[in-house]
């Protein structure tokens, strides 16, 4: 089983830019059809027990955005298709984006030598124009529901109540992957204002801008980045800042914090054992 979130992840890397991996043929021998070459470079394999430790810390800062087989899916894109991860050699392109966070992405306090190990482990799949590198385990309800009960006890009944707003939800989300998902981070990857609100009723995000002379500007927030924010205010229109430094001053009240501060706290057999019990609750 793929260690933390099973077929997910928590926590967050964001690259930019996919590649285009078209190889080129090679001329067959003898009348016959030559085997394509791969369809970029591969890397030297790496010492076992390097991508054995890059898998554990792969699971705990990666798999919830870009999936346990790198191939991202939950709002993170597909590493083996990033040009910078690609031309990674042993963790020296991915480690300034890692330490430096990159759009959505926040910071992640990682050594270089475990960003190193990490880039074993994404470097470990094989890359190629079809879908060579994809592995699925045929489920992820190996935990204990008995003992998921209890982590949901300690780690989310403060806000949740498998009696309350969580009633039935297994009946609602089926899929046990999509439910683990959801409930771990219902806005699907993180994007502001865009939560599963069918199945978990998730709030927009709001934004409060204020400027200098001390008017504010209130509303869902739409967009940000370090130039621009832009939001929606209570009577439907839209308003964008520009944003210089601290200027004016942002602040974001993202219902969903909660959830983004326990993914980096869960265990492994914490997130197992919690969807084994979520899907009891129907």
């Amino acid at each position: 089983m793929i260690s933390k979130f099973s077929q997910l992840l928590i926590a967050p890397i964001l690259f930019a830019g996919a590649l285009a991996a078209q190889s080129s043929g090679t001329a067959p021998p003898q009348g016959g059809r030559a085997s394509r070459p791969p369809a970029f470079p591969p890397h030297p394999p790496a010492d076992p027990a390097v991508v054995a430790r890059g898998k554990a810390l792969y699971g705990v800062n990666c798999n919830f955005c870009h999936g346990s087989d790198a191939r991202g899916g939950e709002g993170g894109p597909n590493l083996l298709r990033s040009e910078l991860v690609l031309n990674d050699q042993k963790g020296e392109l991915i480690l300034p984006v890692v330490r430096n966070g990159r759009g959505a992405m926040p910071q992640i306090d990682l050594t270089a030598a475990q960003v190193a190990d990490i880039a074993a482990f994404i470097h470990s799949f094989q890359v190629g124009g079809y879908d060579i590198s994809r592995m699925v385990p045929p489920s992820i309800l190996v935990g204990d529901a008995t003992a998921g009960e209890a982590v949901f006890k300690s780690k989310c009944a403060s806000c949740h109540s498998a009696t309350g707003d969580l009633k039935g939800i297994a009946s609602r989300i089926a899929d046990p992957k999509t439910l683990q998902n959801t409930v771990l981070m219902p806005s699907g990857g993180g994007r502001p204002g865009r939560g599963n609100s069918a199945a978990t009723k998730v709030p927009p995000t709001i934004v409060v801008v204020t400027d200098a002379s001390g008017r504010k500007a209130e509303g869902t927030l739409l967009r940000i980045d370090d130039f621009i924010v832009t939001l929606r205010n209570a009577d439907g229109e839209q308003q964008t800042f520009r944003r210089d430094g601290d200027e004016p001053r942002v602040e974001i009240h993202d219902p969903l914090q909660g959830h983004r501060d326990l993914l980096p706290v869960y265990t492994d057999r914490e997130i197992h054992d919690l969807t084994s019990y979520l899907v009891t609750l129907k």
